[in-house]
Formats: C-alpha cells, sequence, structure tokens
C-alpha cells in the first residue's frame, strides 16, 4: 500500500460539507442546488469519453 503525503482531498470537501450548517430552508435549498449544479456540470464534462 502506498503512503499518502498529503490529505485526501474528497474527505477534506465532505468534511468541509459537513461543517455546513443551513441557516433556514431557502440556504439549505441553495446549497443542495450548488451540488446538483456540481453534478451536472461533471456529467456534461464526461459525456461521450466511454468509447
Amino acid at each position: 500500500m502506498t503512503k499518502q503525503k498529503s490529505p485526501d482531498k474528497n474527505l477534506q470537501n465532505v468534511a468541509k460539507d459537513l461543517d455546513a450548517d443551513p441557516v433556514g430552508a431557502h440556504n439549505a435549498q441553495q446549497i443542495q442546488q450548488k451540488v446538483n449544479d456540481h453534478r451536472h456540470q461533471d456529467a456534461l464534462n464526461h459525456e461521450g469519453t466511454n468509447s
């Protein structure tokens, strides 16, 4: 097994997201929409690469 030189970036992002406390329903919806937008953009960026 290889030894990592720096912390795992994915785990850092998950921990940062878990620390974010939405203030109300509107703020929670904005946070979720940002996540959805990132997933959609990621899907568009990888579209057609399965050839």
